[in-house]
């Protein structure tokens, strides 16, 4: 019966997409203020049509910054970037280039000025984001970055990328981490969604100002002791002595242009 649930919430969720990126596309062309309108009304929704359909609820701890900011979270599922969005007033993201392609998604956003970059080509993708903060056109939100470039599931242990340090550096402004559980009950793949509580919370600020390997080693304590704490409060059994993920050993020589 969860498995019919979840395939309902997962089929009205992308109708739901396609019939908000239809009915707001005017506004969104005309201003990026339509396309982000669009983006909260689907969020919304759809944290709610989880809930309902399949008895997953949301919550979002800490205090989500309000003034310019850098936010590193854990990401593990999908639900984690709707929970993120709805919790921050004016944010934009650093997506992987081939989301640009995404019926619907890619378009709106682009349209809200999130940083395409290209995954694997680390020297590339850090180039493209400093050089599009060095622009100002990303001024005044909460830019949100993946320290570990991707989804990755509870209990498996992946690096942290130099990337938002060169960010960090380069905005001089406190960063937010952010630790989560969702992926519990919302798997990286598969079709399932669990019943339960699923949480994002936002921790205290790291302040701007540190170098790259006291900012790495503490980005990653924070997000994985607090995202450790969550997966266990969800029932998800945690290694005590559980590894670290590896932290680079160098930085990019672009990150110092």
């Amino acid at each position: 019966m969860q498995l019919i649930r979840s395939l309902v919430f997962n089929v009205t969720m992308y109708v739901w997409m396609a019939v908000i990126g239809i009915v707001f596309a005017p506004w969104a062309i005309m201003s990026p203020d339509g396309a982000r309108r669009a983006c909260d009304i689907y969020a919304r929704h759809t944290l709610w049509l989880l809930r309902v359909l399949t008895g997953l609820r949301t919550e979002v701890r800490g205090t989500p910054p309000t003034e310019a900011a850098l936010v590193a979270a854990k990401h593990q599922s999908f639900l984690d970037i709707l929970m993120i969005w709805v919790a921050m007033p004016r944010g934009f993201f650093v997506m992987k280039a081939i989301l640009r392609f995404a019926p619907f998604l890619g378009a709106y956003a682009l349209r809200l000025g999130c940083i395409p970059v290209h995954r694997g080509k680390r020297a590339e993708a850090v180039r493209m984001m400093l050089s599009e903060v060095r622009s100002g056109k990303r001024a005044g939100g909460q830019l949100l970055i993946y320290p570990q470039g991707t989804r990755v599931a509870p209990g498996v242990v992946a690096p942290y990328k130099i990337g938002t340090y060169a960010l960090y550096e380069q905005l001089g402004q406190p960063c937010y981490p952010v630790a989560t559980n969702v992926g519990v009950f919302w798997p990286k793949r598969g079709l399932l969604r669990k019943p339960g509580l699923g949480v994002v919370e936002f921790l205290d600020p790291i302040p701007p100002g540190l170098d790259r390997a006291t900012f790495m080693a503490l980005l990653n304590e924070k997000v994985e002791t607090a995202s450790n704490r969550l997966m266990a409060e969800a029932g998800f059994p945690i290694a005590e002595t559980a590894p670290k993920p590896a932290l680079p050993e160098v930085p990019d020589p672009v990150i110092k242009g």
